[in-house]
């Protein structure tokens, strides 16, 4: 098995096709909100989806573009690819600049997680410097339909199952994936027709890891219809930032916060509102008693501590104990142990 990545393509030949660009641009609009002003940015890993990505924002948004990619340090391939994607950008009269960190990621326990944060840190930190009003990451139907079996098979709720979202904001940095609706192969096809450069890294081919295993079935099995369960991915995003919403509505009218004391008006609501609004509370009470361990995410399972409001009942976690009083929810932060 090869070790590194297989570069495919030779030359940039530009050779634009308009109606794609066209397609680019009512997708980049949509997940926007409108057609971006000023300069963005795309990241640009050397991988053929975000090399066709890269190609369409260069020609729909001539003279806007700017890409960056990421060098973890964790693979000796990665300072090629980036030099790859440096070729490609100039023929394509894009600037471009490789991030890495001070020091390389240590290997060992949620590597990707940690991977995650220092790419969009470090991609955040030059979309502010270069002035960049958002960037671009290439998620496309393939990818989404993929997290929503993986996600399914761990049984996720709505947002676990929605995927990522067309628009979002990463640690202060707006990032727009306006490829949602594209699938794996037309992409490749484009950087192919295009003769751009690109890097195909032997780790998405190696079965160790489950959204390999889950692309390979998917490939063995087009009846399940990634396209459609991308779709269906994006239904649910809707549904998503719609309780978002209600949730956002109802904390003005019905919490109460002093300090690190949480008042709440839930019993009355629907299981899944009740679930986010203590997510929303234990995280509120959390951060004004300056709360970080445990760690307590926005996806949490905060199940055992709903069961025991509905009932009455106090329960504790994250650092914080939950009560009822006068039919309304009572957060504060959970009294120090005393020493044995």
């Amino acid at each position: 098995m090869a070790k590194g990545p297989v570069i495919s393509g030779t030359t940039a030949a530009n050779r634009e096709a308009p109606e794609e660009a066209a397609r680019f641009r009512a997708d980049l609009a949509r997940a926007w909100g409108t057609m971006p002003e000023g300069r963005i940015g795309v990241a640009a890993s050397g991988g053929p989806d975000s090399m066709a990505m890269l190609a369409l924002a260069a020609e729909a948004l001539p003279g806007h573009v700017e890409a960056a990619t990421v060098n973890h340090g964790l693979r000796p391939e990665a300072a090629d690819e980036a030099a790859l994607v440096a070729g490609a950008c100039r023929s394509l009269g894009v600037t471009h600049a490789t991030l890495a960190p001070a020091e390389p990621l240590a290997p060992g326990a949620d590597l990707q997680a940690r991977a995650r944060t220092l790419r969009y840190g470090l991609l955040g930190r030059w979309a502010a410097e270069r002035g960049l009003s958002g960037v671009l990451t290439a998620h496309h139907a393939d990818d989404q339909a993929e997290t929503f079996l993986m996600r399914a098979g761990r049984a996720a709720g709505l947002a676990g199952l929605a995927g990522a979202r067309a628009r979002t904001t990463i640690g202060g940095l707006l990032v727009i994936r306006p490829m949602l609706e594209w699938r794996r192969a037309e992409l490749r096809a484009l950087v192919r027709r295009r003769e751009l450069p690109f890097a195909d890294d032997p780790s998405n081919r190696d079965d160790r890891f489950e959204r390999t295993r889950i692309r390979h079935l998917l490939d063995a099995n087009e009846w399940l219809g990634p396209a459609n369960l991308a779709r269906s991915a994006a239904y649910l995003a809707e549904a998503d930032s719609d309780l978002s919403a209600a949730v956002d509505w109802l904390w003005g009218r019905r919490a109460d916060q002093d300090g690190a004391e949480l008042w709440v008006e839930a019993l009355d609501l629907p299981r899944e509102l009740r679930r986010r609004l203590l997510r929303r509370a234990l995280a509120a009470v959390r951060e004004a008693a300056g709360i970080t361990e445990p760690v307590f995410g926005e996806s949490a399972n905060v199940e055992a501590v709903l069961d025991a409001l509905e009932t009455g009942r106090r329960a504790t976690q994250a650092g914080i104990v939950a009560s009822v009083r006068g039919g309304r929810w009572r957060l504060r932060p959970a009294p120090p142990r005393r020493g044995g």
